[in-house]
């Protein structure tokens, strides 16, 4: 397939480190539906309206199955044809396979038992700053706090050794950056499954309490199955709470002012994280989507075959939706509904997990640290631009 001349390239560059790329909200303003080129020849769509969003992800006619994909941008992979998903991996898979994994799993993050983890996660939080206090007076916010947290609670949850968080981190940077050789890609993934199936079946010899112990304990599900699920869990798990926790903090330090009032506020915690979450949008790449068929949304033919990039940061900065959405404001009315846990059947199952550890984590950070500052000039952060998960390598901090 030919690239047609009239096709953009996904645009990736940031006019700062919060706002997504300025040619995202031109398209959502004159075309929320406009050609996209993908680097393998595929052309596409790419999806910048809040509402058209929220069609597709709800909307049966368009999959989210893995060999029916293509890859927004330059990626050691992105020329490869791709396979269907490994068994387990049901975020790249439809119904009725999708429903059947994602059942065993819906018991497991209920709202009620993320808010019976609260302690555990307090627990956690309060041992993290207290070493970084210790320390201090000044330290990488990342590497004390924003990884060690999400990352010690998903270990818990799964039923994952603490002490081999490096390999795991390492190979989830591995996966997640856009500059990873292919060689690189795989060996990571070869090393994180090796690791991941060995602990399966020593659950599966001797169930444990905790989410991989449970579900071996179901018996409905292969040791491949389990391997691939603790696969999706972990990285998932830690790699997106960490960077909104790190580039949280740093959105915080940027606005004085909401700072202010959100150590003011407590009670503001819940919609102060749904904020968060909406105006910085670490889902950087965008959603993946393919029509399954010939169909109309909202006036644009979408052929079969064709594949559908959702921008989040787009959709979730849409004026129709949010009023003055390129606004921080931590206490903003009708702030839910943002889709950076996506929408409809594949909506993010850990979503209350990573609200619980942000309210958390952000809420006691600036409670025990009333002088937290940038110990860098702003635009000396790091940031990952070259990652599929956007957030900052570091954050050097001092109170």
């Amino acid at each position: 397939m030919t690239q047609a001349p009239s096709a953009p390239r996904l645009p990736l560059e940031r006019p700062n480190p919060f706002d997504p790329p300025v040619r995202l909200a031109e398209l959502r303003e004159n075309e929320p539906i406009s050609r996209l080129a993908f680097p393998d020849g595929h052309v596409g769509w790419l999806v910048t309206g809040y509402q058209e969003a929220r069609d597709v992800l709800r909307d049966p006619r368009f999959s989210s199955r893995q060999e029916l994909r293509h890859f927004p941008l330059d990626h050691a992979l992105a020329n490869e044809p791709m396979e269907p998903a490994r068994p387990g991996m049901f975020i790249r898979m439809d119904a009725p396979e999708h429903g059947r994994l994602r059942r065993l799993l819906t018991g497991q993050f209920t709202v009620k038992r993320m808010k019976a983890l609260e302690p555990r996660i307090q627990g956690f939080v309060d041992r993290a700053l207290d070493e970084l206090e210790a320390d201090g007076p000044g330290a990488d916010l990342v590497a004390r706090f924003a990884l060690p947290v999400p990352s010690l609670v998903i270990c818990e949850l799964l039923g994952v050794p603490y002490e081999d968080r490096a390999r795991f981190q390492q190979n989830s940077r591995t996966i997640m950056s856009l500059d990873s050789s292919r060689e690189d890609i795989m060996g990571a993934f070869e090393s994180m499954g090796q690791f991941l199936h060995d602990l399966v079946m020593s659950k599966i010899a001797e169930p444990t309490d905790d989410i991989l112990g449970g579900l071996a304990a179901t018996g409905e599900l292969t040791a491949e199955e389990m391997t691939n699920i603790a696969f999706l869990l972990l990285v998932a798990g830690h790699e997106t709470t960490a960077n909104m926790l790190g580039l949280g903090t740093f959105a915080l330090l940027r606005h004085p002012g909401e700072l202010a009032r959100f150590r003011a506020e407590p009670e503001i915690a819940e919609a102060a994280v749904e904020e968060l979450l909406r105006y910085l949008s670490i889902i950087h790449v965008g959603m993946t989507r393919t029509a399954l068929e010939d169909l109309d949304l909202h006036g644009t033919l979408v052929k079969a075959g064709e594949c559908v990039i959702l921008s989040v940061s787009a959709g979730n900065r849409d004026p129709e939706r949010f009023e003055n959405p390129d606004e921080l404001d931590l206490a903003r009315p009708h702030g839910t509904g943002h889709l950076s846990f996506g929408h409809g059947v594949h909506q993010c199952l850990g979503q209350q997990l990573a609200r619980v550890e942000m309210r958390i984590g952000l809420t006691t950070l600036v409670e025990r640290f009333p002088n937290l500052r940038l110990a860098v000039a702003p635009e000396d952060v790091p940031t990952k631009t070259n990652a599929i998960i956007y957030g900052v390598h570091s954050l050097k901090v001092a109170w």
